[in-house]
């Protein structure tokens, strides 16, 4: 028999050792030796096509990526709308408990057991609320229904001495008789509006049916959110594209304290204002004090018209259960008095310069979310508007550093 020559052999595959086939050699005795499961592996890798490699986003991509969710995230929202409320308010009880539940976590009570007993002391607290002042506030609508002829008739009358004084002091000018009786009519018609209005508000079935449907899935969504809040904040973070992630997680932390700073002041003054306008008010002698307190305290949150707007309802009605200078006098004083307060004391003293939204820009997102999508929108506008305005400082600084701002002026020859 011949030898056979090192690195030759019959059916050989180039690369192997000396064989008698495919992948098989020949060892000590001619026996056939099958390679190993590394070399097998080897073979098995070079026979796959070459690997593409990382790629980068284009720049398509990833304004495909923002446009999309932004389309996505309206259109749910309007696709929604009808049934999102209380699932947002949920949202906004597990953003605001969320420290607590954190404070309770480091002390050792587990994160559900804290959550459940913050969601339950909020519930309860609620219904004593409910219980107290709903019986109330359903009396005072019963005493403003049952004076309302009486409000409109000395309204109508003040109007109309005041129209005359006012033809005095202008003479000779002379005011239409008709345009003094549509002013009458139109004073009366504001006073009768915003009765009913409060009566629908308070009373009405649906407003019912909302508060029951809260009652319900408000606290039960809530409470898994609180629970779980950690753990979503942590896994929205792992989805955020790695390039900006930084960036974004900044952000992020920049509307958390913005939106936290306004919101927990926006609380505090309208609970305050709340207060101090039922028990003053009603001290004056006002009929319907505790209403018109507790409506002009809650809408505070919207700057200035809130406020304007509760002082104007209780200035009318007012004139219709006094009549008098004296009486009305007193009301603007209270009010005065609460405005001065919450400018020069509250807002200095609790928050300092930590709130960043300016109230033109939380009264024009107020607007235009309840414009677009009603007490929902309501409910988003003021943490849109947190957003946009970090976004927009965020950008304004990168113009600021950018050679757009930077680079000088041309000089002509």
């Amino acid at each position: 028999m011949m030898p056979l020559d090192e690195g030759k052999g019959v059916g050989m595959v180039p690369g192997s050792g000396a064989g008698i086939g495919p992948g098989i050699g020949m060892g000590a005795g001619g026996a056939p030796v099958r390679p190993s499961a590394r070399a097998a592996e080897a073979q098995a890798r070079a026979a796959l096509p070459p690997s593409p490699g990382p790629r980068n986003a284009t720049r398509a991509q990833r304004l495909g990526l923002v446009f999309g969710l932004l389309a996505a995230a309206v259109f749910s929202l309007w696709f929604f709308s009808a049934i999102l409320t209380p699932f947002v308010l949920a949202i906004c009880v597990a953003y605001f408990l969320d420290p607590v539940a954190e404070r309770l976590a480091r002390i050792g009570v587990p994160r559900w057991l804290g959550a459940g007993l913050l969601v339950l002391g909020l519930m309860a607290l609620a219904l004593v609320a409910l219980l107290l002042l709903y019986p109330l506030l359903i009396s005072q609508i019963g005493v403003l229904l049952a004076r309302l002829p009486t409000y409109v008739t000395r309204i109508g009358t003040m109007v109309q001495d005041l129209l005359v004084a006012a033809e005095k002091a202008f003479a000779p000018m002379e005011l239409d008789p008709r345009l003094q009786d549509l002013a009458v009519t139109q004073v009366g018609s504001i006073l009768v509006w915003l009765g009913t209005s409060a009566t629908r508000l308070i009373g009405g079935g649906y407003a019912l049916f909302n508060v029951f449907t809260f009652a319900v899935v408000t606290p039960v969504v809530g409470f898994y959110l609180l629970r779980d809040w950690p753990r979503l904040m942590a896994r929205i973070e792992t989805w955020l594209p790695r390039r900006n992630a930084a960036v974004l997680r900044q952000l992020a932390r920049d509307t958390d304290r913005v939106l936290s700073a306004w919101l927990r002041g926006q609380l505090i003054c309208c609970a305050l204002l709340a207060v101090y306008y039922a028990l003053v008010l009603s001290a004056v002698g006002l009929e319907l004090g505790v209403l018109v307190g507790l409506l002009a305290g809650i809408f505070t949150f919207i700057p200035y018209v809130g406020s304007l707007t509760g002082m104007a309802t209780a200035i009318l009605l007012a004139i219709g259960q006094f009549g008098t200078l004296s009486g009305v006098g007193m009301v603007i004083g209270v009010f005065l008095i609460g405005q001065v307060v919450e400018g020069y004391i509250i807002y200095p003293r609790l928050l300092g310069d930590r709130v960043e939204l300016h109230a033109v820009w939380v009264i024009f997102a107020l607007f235009a979310g309840g414009v677009a999508f009603g007490f929902l929108g309501v409910l988003l506008a003021v943490p849109i508007a947190a957003m946009i305005g970090v976004l927009a400082r965020y950008w304004l600084r990168r113009y600021l550093e950018s050679p757009l701002y930077l680079d000088p002026p041309r000089t002509g020859g």
